[in-house]
């Protein structure tokens, strides 16, 4: 399944900028049989496990955190920008392989002790997945895993994750 859904998600060249290739997976949401083929593998690995919530991290881990919360019957979080979510947020401030930036969780959230299952599209410098696996502690959510469709090995962001658990569907 990993050579297919390569084939599939499109790399799109100096894209946010200059030097990176941008691992498209829009290609992937827009084919019914790989996105759901997408959302079945990611979901079987949790069924039986209890998941309360699933965090999407802005904005296309929404489409894979809502869609694996579907399947689990969980509930679903957002994890935005600065400045997007209305109600009272904890702040974290991370880095990526191109720039700072900074995401938000509302303070109500979740509960201390939810089992949460973290999902994004692709994991790089795990910048951005860490400042999430920060709010959510913080908050006193219990992390199951961190869930990716897409992880770019050479850049080690499963390092920056430990001690918990990271799972990715597809590996450059």
């Amino acid at each position: 399944m990993q050579e297919t859904l390569k084939r599939i998600i499109r790399d799109v060249p100096d894209f946010p900028k200059k030097g990176i290739i941008f691992k498209d997976i829009t290609t992937l949401c827009k084919d019914p049989v790989s996105f759901q083929r997408t959302v079945d593998l990611l979901g079987h690995r949790y069924i039986g496990k209890n998941i309360d919530l699933v965090v999407g991290i802005e904005a296309r881990g929404f489409i894979v955190g809502a869609a694996l919360a579907y399947k689990l019957g969980a509930g679903v979080i957002l994890v935005r920008k600065s400045g997007k979510l209305p109600y009272k947020t904890h702040k974290a401030a991370y880095t990526l392989e191109y720039g700072k930036d900074s995401l938000e969780i509302h303070t109500d959230a979740l509960r201390k002790g939810q089992k949460v299952v973290i999902a994004d599209d692709l994991l790089a410098t795990g910048g951005t997945a860490k400042a999430v696996v920060d709010l959510v502690e913080k908050l006193g959510g219990r992390i199951v895993e961190c869930a990716f469709i897409v992880e770019l090995n050479e850049l080690k962001g499963r390092e920056r994750l430990h001690p918990h658990s990271v799972f990715s569907l597809v590996q450059y």
